[in-house]
């Protein structure tokens, strides 16, 4: 609590859990990770692209919670390992769709293995209703927050 008495409790803050949770979340996926050479930002771009081929740097940004600048030096140093190809030239406007190459997809499916056994490891002790549930209720808070409701 905050030296005039008016800030908020800690214990009993649910934005302080998600963060801490969050927080617990990544450092978990980072360990998991770092043998395969991959960092958190890596495997959610590798995902994403392979959710979604042809994604723009700004739409992978958003997507990985990064800047442009950020997943454009991303972007350049898998290109330059292998992992994306991206076109030369935009085939459209600006736009460089970035594509899997095999060997990102091969990595891809190792991290993933990695990145799934976390989640297994977070909901140990849940049941499949409580599992549902958080899913629900996060899902609905994210969507609270994103559209300003307050209630709803």
């Amino acid at each position: 609590m905050s030296q005039n008495g008016k800030g908020v409790n800690l214990d009993k803050s649910l934005g302080y859990l998600l963060k801490e949770a969050s927080s617990a979340l990544r450092a978990s996926m980072e360990e998991v990770l770092r043998p395969l050479g991959m960092s958190v930002t890596r495997y959610a771009c590798l995902e994403l692209l392979a959710q979604r081929p042809g994604l723009s740097n700004s739409e992978l940004a958003r997507g990985a919670f990064v800047t442009r600048q950020s997943m454009n030096v991303l972007l350049q140093a898998l290109e330059r390992e292998g992992y994306v190809t991206r076109p030369a030239e935009a085939p459209v406007g600006k736009v460089l769709p970035t594509r899997l190459t095999t060997r990102g997809r091969r990595s891809l499916e190792k991290a993933t293995v990695a990145v799934r056994s976390v989640e297994v490891r977070m909901m140990v002790g849940m049941t499949e209703t409580e599992q549902s549930d958080a899913f629900r209720i996060l899902q609905r808070m994210i969507h609270s927050l994103h559209d300003g409701n307050a209630g709803a």
